[in-house]
């Protein structure tokens, strides 16, 4: 009879472990960027940013793979460092933008791919059009944040993004129709 109790608890231990809920943490904005970069003409690397957008994780550190992100910037928001391509950008050769037109980022699938990564696959809009990309995601650190005293995450991950895919291709092949992303994050457990 010891033996069934003690199965028994030991099974409900582990059925409350398994259903514990991620945690809510929302983005740190004014640490959490978006860096883009393309081949112009073969001559040059050019880069943009995109910085201090919004965005929730839903972090189970226990069990990765239910773990969840979802991210919105408003278009207007890109930094690149020379205010006539932002204007070309924002013209009808690509965006053909008015407002703040959000480009968002939710995820559909975690695969945990080893201690601290995984290939998170999600539905990015951009310009109207939605398409599923994924991201390949590092962990950075998970643990209190020294200066704020409560539970922090950050994350790094890249993506390539293929301008036509989002009716962005003016000028491919000479300005590159591949866009590579580099994202960093930092997130604080919410209150």
């Amino acid at each position: 009879m010891k033996n069934i109790l003690a199965a028994v608890a030991l099974v409900g231990l582990s059925t409350t472990a398994a259903l514990a809920a991620p945690e809510k943490y929302v983005l740190d904005s004014s640490h959490s960027q978006v860096v883009f970069n393309y081949n112009h003409l073969g001559f040059s690397t050019t880069w943009g940013m995109f910085s201090g957008f919004e965005g929730e994780i839903m972090f189970d550190q226990e069990a990765p793979a239910n773990s969840s992100v979802s991210v919105s910037m408003p278009l207007s928001s890109m930094l690149t460092g020379w205010q006539a391509r932002f204007d070309h950008f924002m013209s009808k050769d690509f965006f053909g933008a008015e407002g703040d037109e959000l480009v968002t980022f939710k995820s559909t699938k975690i695969e945990v791919t080893g201690d601290t990564t995984a290939k998170i696959t999600g539905d990015l809009t951009l310009n109207g059009v939605t398409k599923s990309v994924v991201l390949d995601a590092t962990l950075n650190q998970a643990g209190d944040h020294p200066m704020a005293g409560k539970p922090w995450a950050g994350f790094d991950a890249t993506t390539t993004l293929v301008r036509n895919d989002f009716g962005l291709g003016k000028f491919a092949p000479y300005v590159s129709d591949e866009v590579a992303l580099q994202i960093s994050v930092e997130a604080m457990k919410a209150d």
